[in-house]
């Protein structure tokens, strides 16, 4: 299970949609299951894939990535609308995740993560005996 790690995110989402972005240092993120897998995917457009460090400790995902402006040093801006800086987000993952077997990747601005369900989370069969039948029950 994927928890979420800031409980305001709602109330920021519907100000973001009313006023605009109020912290532009955060990742929009979108988080799915996919089979056996947890799909998340950040929008980091114009990241430099280095500057990218992802780290897991106790279940806690955390996600850094910086944006430098492409202006050279000394350059007057005359206009500077997009976000540059550190970008940050934490994810609280579930027990039920492989957090060993994490892939990610980066591609056209998305950072995706694909997470593995643990194999003790995933449905088995169970066998009971009793009487003169078995029956299978999925546990």
């Amino acid at each position: 299970m994927l928890m979420r790690s800031d409980p305001f995110r709602e109330f920021d989402r519907l100000a973001q949609q009313v006023f605009g972005p109020a912290h532009p240092g955060t990742m929009a993120m979108d988080a799915y299951r996919s089979g056996d897998d947890f799909v998340v995917h950040f929008d980091l457009p114009g990241v430099d894939p280095e500057t990218i460090d992802l780290d897991v400790e106790r279940n806690v995902l955390n996600i850094r990535a910086e944006r430098k402006s492409p202006a050279p040093e000394g350059a007057e801006m005359i206009a500077a609308e997009r976000p540059t800086g550190a970008f940050t987000r934490q994810l609280f993952l579930g027990d039920t995740l492989d957090t060993d077997r994490i892939d990610a990747s980066y591609e056209d601005g998305v950072l995706t993560l694909r997470i593995p369900v643990a194999e003790q989370a995933k449905p088995r069969k169970i066998q009971i005996a009793g009487g003169n039948r078995r029956r299978q029950l999925t546990g």
